[in-house]
């Protein structure tokens, strides 16, 4: 069981995650005491060890740091396990490379005791040191990955990765992180907008890190890992905008050929395009149906928050109107089969033009599998719903 915060307890914990930083760890842990003794703050410093071979854990010992050993292996399990073992009431996490600022740890305890739930360190409003972070990371990676974040979640941080911050225990007890890897980070910012936490950002520093070996940080790897995580946790974003996209361009195309042949430059378009565009729709479909089985997923684990706007569109997909819509489909779509096998019986079932039956065909077979599709996402859609009432119950 973690470690919960008493009246006994220091006011702050600072966390480093360490693997292998003897040659900084020492530097680090002196900054932060300084900074906590020099301000008044009660404080301790932890250091989570994820099997260092170096002697970072008796270094950390001997200036007078609480050693905690994390055997699961990982940037987040480091932190995780530092941050459990933590007996403050507000937690700060910094890298024990040297990179970042312990001396200056105050502005975030200020925000910490004003009310913010979580306080994010940013590193290009502070100023980053020559040398300090790679320019792929500081013009494109940091810069893109940040934005897609503001762009999903509609948070206002400008620095998403920065490894300086801090939170309130109970603010991380809310946020129920899970992520092992260097995603970490980015689950903490995410998650807390999603929870409706207040978040504030201070500027802060970044410098070359002190450590003559390679940083545990690999770009391309870690950069997809966060871009995974962004995108798994925004379903409009990853399936409901493209699928509505590619629904509406499908039905665009195909109700300008469903009624006759077009030419396009030197090429004419048929029933050829006509199918690959009902494919689009369907296709399309099926994205959007799995915006609505994660939204309702993930709101009835709690990982998702209700908003009038998002909550709009569910006060009609109950499994009635589901039911209706896609049995009237189902019957249009029948309806558009019977039609065009009677009209295949008038020529004694022999040859047809094709470019006249499968503009029937076509959307007939559409209209099946969009009711079918319907029925049965409204089904499922009614069990999510059910075993969400049903943990709340």
């Amino acid at each position: 069981m973690p470690e919960q915060p008493t009246s006994d307890s220091p006011e702050v914990s600072v966390v480093m995650p360490c693997l292998n930083e003897a040659e900084t760890v020492a530097v680090c842990i002196q900054k932060a005491c300084a900074c906590l003794a020099d301000n008044g703050v009660s404080g301790e410093i932890i250091v989570a060890d994820n099997g260092s071979t170096d002697g970072s854990q008796a270094i950390a010992e001997a200036e007078g740091a609480r050693v905690v050993p994390v055997v699961a292996k990982g940037y987040g399990s480091a932190l995780m396990g530092g941050i459990s073992a933590a007996r403050g009431r507000f937690v700060i996490m910094g890298d024990a490379d040297d990179s970042y600022d312990f001396s200056a740890l105050m502005p975030f305890i200020e925000q910490l005791r004003d009310g913010s739930d979580l306080v994010m360190g940013n590193r290009f409003k502070g100023g980053i040191a020559p040398g300090a972070m790679p320019p792929l990371h500081r013009y494109i990676g940091n810069p893109l990955l940040s934005g897609l974040g503001r762009l999903f979640f509609r948070c206002s941080v400008g620095d998403f990765h920065c490894g300086l911050r801090g939170f309130s225990r109970a603010a991380y007890d809310r946020m129920k992180l899970q992520t092992t890897g260097m995603e970490f980070a980015g689950e903490m910012v995410v998650k807390s907008t999603l929870l409706g936490l207040r978040i504030a950002e201070v500027p802060t520093t970044l410098s070359p890190d002190g450590r003559s070996r390679p940083p545990h940080l690999r770009s391309w790897r870690d950069g997809w890992r966060n871009l995974r995580f962004m995108l798994l946790f925004s379903p409009r974003w990853l399936f409901l905008y493209p699928g509505l996209l590619l629904m509406l361009l499908g039905l665009g195309v195909g109700g300008w050929l469903l009624p006759e042949t077009r030419q396009l430059g030197q090429a004419k378009l048929d029933v050829h395009t006509l199918a690959y565009s009902a494919l689009a729709v369907l296709l399309g479909f099926q994205s959007v149906l799995f915006a609505l089985y994660t939204r309702s997923f993930a709101h009835s684990r709690g990982l998702l928050l209700g908003s009038p706007g998002l909550n709009k569109p569910y006060r009609w997909l109950t499994l009635e109107a589901g039911l209706m819509l896609g049995g009237i489909l189902m019957l249009l779509g029948l309806g558009g089969s019977v039609s065009a096998t009677l009209g295949w019986s008038e020529k004694d079932f022999g040859e047809l033009n094709p470019s006249v039956v499968l503009r029937q065909v076509i959307p007939s077979i559409l209209a099946l599998a969009l009711g079918f599709q319907i029925v049965l996402g409204s089904f499922f859609l009614s069990v999510l719903g059910l075993e969400s009432r049903g943990g709340e119950g």
